[in-house]
């Protein structure tokens, strides 16, 4: 049975991947941070239904010791560095933070690494937000990086030390530059979580509008369940590589408010507010990534298409909602 160990386990990408792992017949660790929500830490591996068939061991990526402790109990095969601090508006905020967290915390599992399983296959989740003020107007592994926020810096270091020690000490280090993924996993925080939170609450009668920042921002979004695929397959090659993984297509958010409102029937204009106060201080208007050496070397391509992505999210936020107000109103009818 191959061992896998991955961090962020708790996150987005970290539960879908754990439920890709398990259905390959994988024993999956995954690295938890002990915080006061500790007892809500796992509830998207929950929705997926693997909460109670993966192995959690505490520890941090700033803390090396419980790193080198976490890998030793997991002698795993397969390393996935998933965590981060990874909302991009909260890096201006706490740089620092994110600069130790994203960035060294990279560096520190590969030392780990480095030091208890060296011949271990590495994976790193790197971001498209690393290209930053494109320098090509499509993007793939040869155009040069310009992030332009903390968290795409630290990600930037996070994914050099990558091909660092891919060099220098000849592991098995790759990095996936993923463009951006969703899915009804996704935080609150994230702008496309925000609009079929926001849909599913006026849809109900919940709320009457919906604010965002930068509407014409343009991005190349996948789903999430679909590019975890491609880390795992990443893996499995007999040389690491670093791959772009996206879809080819852009959309505006402006697009996604359509779609999501579309779905149940409303127009966003009458809904959709634009407040200068949730701009980013150093916008990055467009990614679109290039998966085309993803598509030849792993057989990897995207499979959602945008529309679905929308109103299973969307689909999604009105089901839990629904469940919040039979709490809230049935002890009223008792």
């Amino acid at each position: 049975m191959p061992t896998a160990f991955i961090t962020g386990i708790t996150g987005q990408d970290g539960a879908y991947l754990a439920q890709l792992l398990l259905g390959k017949g994988y024993r999956v660790f995954g690295l938890l941070r002990r915080s006061a929500s500790s007892d809500v830490v796992g509830e998207r591996l929950r929705w997926l239904g693997v909460l109670d068939q993966v192995e959690l061991i505490d520890g941090n990526l700033t803390d090396l010791s419980s790193l080198i402790r976490a890998i030793e109990q997991a002698n795993p095969d397969e390393v996935y560095n998933l965590a981060a601090q990874s909302f991009v508006t909260a890096s201006w905020q706490q740089p620092l933070l994110t600069g130790t967290v994203t960035g060294l915390g990279a560096a520190n599992l590969l030392e780990a690494l480095r030091i208890v399983r060296p011949k271990v296959r590495f994976y790193q989740a790197s971001s498209s937000e690393m290209f930053g003020l494109i320098q090509e107007p499509v993007q793939n592994e040869r155009t040069p990086f310009y992030p332009r926020s903390p968290y795409a810096c630290a990600k930037l270091y996070a994914h050099t030390m990558t091909v660092n020690y891919r060099e220098s000490f000849g592991m098995y280090a790759c990095s996936g530059i993923l463009f951006n993924h969703e899915s009804p996993l996704r935080g609150i925080e994230f702008v496309t979580r925000k609009i079929s939170d926001g849909v599913a609450r006026i849809k109900l009668g919940l709320a009457d509008h919906l604010t965002l920042g930068n509407l014409d921002a343009r991005r190349d979004w996948g789903h999430a369940r679909d590019y975890v695929q491609a880390m795992w397959l990443m893996l499995q090659q007999d040389v690491a590589e670093d791959f772009v993984i996206a879809t080819g297509q852009a959309a505006s958010i402006r697009d996604f408010c359509r779609l999501a409102f579309g779905h149940v029937g409303l127009d966003p204009e009458i809904y959709l507010r634009s407040d200068p106060a949730l701009l980013r201080p150093a916008e990055v208007d467009l990614l679109l990534g290039d998966a085309s050496k993803a598509q030849s070397k792993l057989g990897w391509s995207a499979e959602t298409p945008l529309a679905a992505l929308a109103t299973e999210m969307v689909e999604a936020d009105l089901a839990r909602y629904r469940v919040k107000l039979r709490t809230w109103y049935e002890p009223a009818l008792v």
